[in-house]
């Protein structure tokens, strides 16, 4: 089993920051694509950030210049730093993860249970 526990999510005021984190842990082999999504109250899951393995990152428009997601490979951890936050920040946050549990086997995607992120104006 694989599981992706995130952490970091609080309440916090316009202007200000956060920084999330994710550990994935259980039968992993590698893991390739890493990624940051958000669902608000009635709306869609979008994405925020990726990041591949080798370091690639690729980040939605509404998040540019504010967010920077990185990766600590050695511990299967990925992070967001959120900075100059939003009221429209607000939502839950997921991690992603593309992970193979064996050599042979193909990525499969995996979510974390989400965490909460609530920017008061």
């Amino acid at each position: 089993q694989v599981q992706l526990v995130e952490s970091g999510g609080d309440l916090v005021q316009a202007g200000g920051s956060l920084r999330l984190s994710c550990a994935a842990s259980g039968s992993i082999f590698s893991i390739n694509t890493m990624g940051w999504y958000r669902q608000a109250p009635g709306k869609q899951r979008e994405l925020v950030a990726v990041i591949t393995r080798a370091g690639s990152k690729n980040y939605a428009d509404f998040v540019k210049g504010r967010f920077t997601i990185s990766r600590d490979n050695a511990k299967n951890t990925v992070y967001l730093q959120m900075n100059t936050l939003k009221p429209e920040d607000t939502a839950v946050y997921y991690c992603n993860a593309d992970i193979k549990t064996t050599l042979r086997s193909q990525g499969i995607s995996y979510w974390g249970q989400g965490t909460q992120v609530t920017v008061s104006s």
